[in-house]
């Protein structure tokens, strides 16, 4: 039986539990999973990258196959390291060896044949077919199609780091008895870091940034989260409630206050059982919808507020012939973090070749359009684009002595490298209805 087969045999009887899985790591798949890295990644504590163990690639993964399946092969641990959030904290990531990543998406392969079959339609985050947009997408539509008067911005403190290990196993046992693939998943688990030279045990959590991390945080937020929520929305809640979920990024819409008020405190409670926290700073309740401003201008509370997901501060909004839509802007704080960059990087560069500049910044303007021109957010683009252009001739200004260039040489430039500002994204509606086929993802 092939994962085609696993595939059909988990979506017929969801309570079956496979023995056998670790005979469908082949060579094939873990030469397919090599392929499937990036070859610019950063290298783990082995140092070895992606084109040095594409040389005699078939050889290594004969070995790393045969060693596998003897259980010879031993789990290294991951080398730490940081980047930069938007907010000026950083980030921890864990870096895995080559080897470690190329089974960690082997096993990743076969066990989402099964829990794809799981897995709930408002779960989005690494996934296959499933994008940050069509999460989007599902979240604006329900906005504006349900009845929806509070959102629920949960997020949750340290996720990847809180993991635990225990639980994890015990969501796992639900569906894989194949005590290899459950051994494996362990190594993983307790390999630990490796820190200024010094190793740090594996207690808990899942590093940010090993291949398996994703589809193992989309396991466990599947029990802790997924399965809890759709149930206590159909047997506790008063009202509508909607709920899109994009790895461990949430957002919630309730109908009733007093909905959203007892989930939350249930919530908390529920996380406190599986290691987790939510934010006390980050989480927030608002009111929010098509009668949120009518209501708090009623109160003399001002605009309703806005929350974000997926890069877009989501706003309320009117049409102009009065019709509600929710608005999605790029947030601030993302678009200044990417501009601080981009300059910085235009400093790095200021001695390349004029042309050598023009061709990274077409590339990168043209990846932040590509993300964030939906409907609505061409204004604040054509912003993020006369800032760059601004950035641009600085540099360009501050590489040489005089300080004036003519604007007739550098609008030429400006046209020849750096993307006119259009719409990318049709509007969430019709997105969502195609993707669908008229069928909702929500559930």
């Amino acid at each position: 039986m092939g994962l085609e087969g696993v595939r059909e045999a988990a979506r017929h009887d969801r309570r079956l539990r496979f023995t056998a899985l670790l005979h469908h790591v082949t060579p094939q798949l873990l030469t397919q999973s090599y392929k499937a890295l990036s070859r610019r990644a950063a290298v783990g504590v082995d140092g070895v990258t992606w084109s040095e163990y594409g040389q005699g690639l078939e050889a290594r993964i004969e070995r790393l196959h045969r060693a596998v399946h003897e259980g010879t092969y031993r789990a290294q641990p991951s080398r730490r390291s940081y980047i930069p959030k938007a907010d000026g904290s950083k980030r921890p990531l864990g870096i895995a060896a080559l080897e470690d990543k190329i089974v960690q998406q082997a096993v990743a392969t076969v066990l989402s044949a099964i829990y794809e079959q799981d897995f709930l339609g408002f779960s989005y985050g690494f996934r296959t077919g499933r994008r940050q947009h069509d999460a989007l997408d599902a979240l604006t539509v329900a906005l504006q199609k349900r009845k929806v008067n509070w959102i629920l911005d949960a997020d949750i403190k340290a996720f990847f780091d809180n993991i635990d290990h225990e639980w994890m196993m015990r969501f796992l046992k639900h569906r894989v008895a194949d005590h290899r693939v459950l051994r494996l998943i362990r190594k993983w688990l307790k390999a630990g870091i490796i820190e200024e030279g010094k190793r740090i045990e594996g207690q808990k959590g899942s590093p940010q940034g090993a291949v398996i991390s994703p589809f193992l945080s989309n396991l466990y937020l599947h029990y802790v989260l997924d399965l809890w929520t759709h149930q206590w929305r159909r047997r506790s809640a008063m009202g509508e409630v909607i709920i899109t979920r994009y790895a461990d990024d949430a957002v919630l819409g309730f109908q009733h206050a007093s909905d959203a008020k007892r989930f939350l405190r249930a919530m908390r409670e529920r996380f406190a059982g599986f290691g987790l926290e939510l934010h006390p700073d980050k989480t927030r309740l608002i009111e929010f919808g098509r009668y949120a401003a009518q209501r708090r201008e009623e109160r003399g509370q001002g605009k309703p507020e806005t929350f974000d997901f997926l890069g877009f501060t989501h706003c309320c909004h009117r049409t102009r012939r009065g019709d509600f839509v929710v608005r999605r802007l790029s947030n601030k704080k993302r678009m200044r973090a990417s501009l601080a960059a981009i300059r910085k990087e235009l400093k790095r560069r200021r001695h390349d070749a004029v042309a050598m500049q023009g061709r990274w910044l077409r590339q990168k303007a043209q990846g932040y359009f590509n993300y964030f021109a939906v409907p609505g957010n061409l204004r604040r683009l054509i912003g993020y684009r006369r800032e760059v252009v601004r950035a641009w001739r600085q540099s360009l200004r501050r590489r040489s002595q005089r300080a004036h260039m003519a604007w007739d040489r550098f609008a030429r430039l400006i046209d020849l490298y750096i993307p006119q500002v259009r719409q990318l994204h049709p509007y969430p509606s019709e997105r969502f209805r195609v993707s669908n086929q008229g069928k909702s993802r929500m559930q």
